[in-house]
């Protein structure tokens, strides 16, 4: 209870009983003067009272923050981090609680959907969501859907029940990449020809489907020159990666180029073209950032990284979510952009910015 609200309450109960403890005879100026002043009692009670049920209701409504949550794939990586900071950044300007929530790893399917479901019962305001996989996000999204807005970002899932979807054009972030690498390979060999390979974090994931998708769709439309002679699926770690990319360069001797198409990838392939010493043969472009695969940027062992703003999507799914809790029309898509970033550019003001974002604050 409200520490006001209990004091006046108990002063507003015990002044009716003042002035009656005594049993002498009573004088009759002064008893009439004493009526007189408690048949004023009432009202003040009355008033006081009012006081006190003013300050127990207003007092916590005004203090109140209309709550958000946000659920990333995983909490632990670097990309994440940047996506929560986003987030914290939009809940403070905005004065909105953002509870930051996921799994400890992008293959946690099972882990995200008991967060989500858990959030529901707790009636938020609206949910932010980055689905961990497309099927099996798209049910239990349409069930929370029933009881609150869902704002997705990053990844689809399989559900028609987003208010707004905020992500990257993966589709054009492949053919990016596949650009990037027809590049590359073309500053090496004089042309954009020989054989290139394909890593993907894990199947299923909307996202990479979707970057996988843009890339060989852009091979065959612009580079018949090029190869696609693998297209390997790991499970998320950065050190299948390294192993994959390790079998790569041993069991294609001819191999020019691969797109490795989310950071833990890439982080491992780097890795992989580093220790066997073939950045100058084979050409890697990575898909998002952190300070390893900065580092191997730098190195050269990585040619480019197309690179989202995922301060942007934690930033603006807050503010959507907000708009949309308050029943204001919200666009249905919106693209938060693609950059590709190389050794030439990467110290622009720009590239910085999405380089190294502060997530500490």
């Amino acid at each position: 209870m409200n520490k006001c609200y209990s004091h006046r309450l108990a002063a507003a109960t015990l002044l009716p009983t003042l002035g009656h403890a005594s049993d002498k005879p009573r004088n009759p100026v002064t008893s009439t003067m004493r009526f007189n002043s408690f048949s004023r009692w009432p009202k003040l009670v009355v008033f006081f009272a009012a006081i006190a049920v003013s300050n127990l209701v207003e007092a916590p409504a005004a203090e109140q923050k209309p709550s958000i949550p946000i659920i990333v794939k995983d909490t632990t990586t670097y990309y994440w981090q940047i996506v929560l900071a986003g987030a914290r950044k939009a809940g403070r300007d905005l004065n909105v609680n953002v509870p930051q929530l996921g799994a400890q790893s992008e293959s946690d399917i099972n882990g995200q959907i008991s967060i989500l479901e858990n959030v529901v019962s707790e009636k938020p305001a609206a949910i932010v969501i980055a689905p961990t996989q497309f099927k099996a996000l798209g049910k239990p999204i349409d069930e929370a859907a029933k009881n609150v807005k869902i704002i997705g970002i990053d990844s689809a899932a399989d559900s028609k029940a987003f208010t707004s979807f905020l992500t990257t054009d993966n589709v054009q972030g492949g053919r990016i990449a596949a650009d990037a690498l027809a590049a590359a390979i073309t500053a090496k060999y004089g042309k954009p020809e020989g054989q290139v390979a394909l890593i993907t974090s894990i199947p299923g994931v909307g996202s990479l489907d979707q970057r996988g998708k843009g890339f060989k769709e852009e091979i065959a439309a612009k580079y018949p020159g090029l190869k696609l002679v693998a297209d390997k699926v790991a499970d998320g770690m950065p050190t299948t990666g390294l192993n994959i990319m390790t079998d790569l360069i041993t069991a294609n001797p001819d191999l020019r180029g691969v797109f490795a198409s989310n950071l833990t990838m890439a982080q491992g392939a780097g890795q992989a073209i580093a220790e066997n010493k073939v950045n100058d043969k084979i050409m890697l472009i990575g898909f998002d950032s952190d300070d390893k695969t900065v580092k191997l940027l730098a190195d050269g062992n990585i040619k480019a990284l197309v690179v989202q703003d995922p301060f942007r999507m934690g930033y603006a799914g807050i503010k959507t979510a907000l708009a949309a809790s308050k029943g204001e029309k919200v666009p249905e898509n919106v693209d938060t952009g693609a950059n590709l970033i190389t050794k030439e550019n990467m110290n622009s003001e720009r590239s910085k910015e999405l380089l190294t974002p502060d997530v500490k604050k």
